[in-house]
């Protein structure tokens, strides 16, 4: 099994935009965000199965040997929330991917790796 907590900021979303090319303004500026709905900025989605993608290929042995993820967005991340990743095996060549915030709420679900193994 692989774990990470990671507690998400507000700079730590700004990068994200910046080196993704995502500047979508729900996750730069919270009037915005606020006028669409949402309770401020919210971290990218891709930010988040990024920083999956990371435990599950520890889980698995390396980088190298991750073949495919996959997972459903469930719940929105700001600016502040801790999220634990963690990854476990689930059978030949596969993980069972999980990323819960510090409600216990889940913020990935149906979150599947697969591995060369």
């Amino acid at each position: 099994m692989s774990e990470r907590r990671v507690t998400f900021t507000r700079e730590q979303i700004a990068d994200y935009a910046e080196a993704s090319g995502d500047q979508n303004p729900i996750h730069l500026d919270d009037d915005f965000a606020r006028s669409v709905g949402l309770p401020g900025v919210i971290a990218h989605g891709m930010l988040q199965m990024g920083i999956a993608a990371t435990v599950a290929s520890e889980a698995a042995g390396g980088p190298g040997r991750l073949r495919r993820m996959s997972v459903r967005f469930a719940g929105m991340v700001v600016p502040g929330d801790t999220v634990t990743f963690s990854a476990q095996p689930a059978g030949e060549g596969r993980l069972d991917v999980s990323a819960v915030n510090q409600r216990g709420e889940a913020v990935l679900t149906k979150a599947i790796a697969e591995y060369e193994r």
